[in-house]
């Protein structure tokens, strides 16, 4: 296990800052992930059973989930600068 204490200490502001950096990009990740599963999850229902209001919501997902891919992209560039 790592030493913390001694981890921070080495290296505190780049360090602090990547901890909080990848925490988001987990939180959006796991964000993105539930989209994905929300959509297809409507589009099924849509395409399989004809729900009509399941295709509101499948493109509901949809336009949530290019606006977090966009943030992810931008999030991803920036970490590699």
């Amino acid at each position: 296990m790592l030493n913390l204490q001694k981890f921070l200490y080495e290296k505190p502001l780049i360090t602090i800052y990547k901890l909080k950096f990848f925490k988001e990009m987990e939180k959006l990740v796991a964000k993105i992930n539930a989209e994905i599963e929300a959509f297809k999850a409507n589009a099924e229902a849509q395409v399989v059973k004809g729900n009509k209001a399941a295709g509101a919501r499948a493109r509901k997902a949809a336009l949530e989930l290019m606006k977090d891919l966009k943030e992810f992209r931008k999030a991803s560039v920036a970490a590699t600068k």
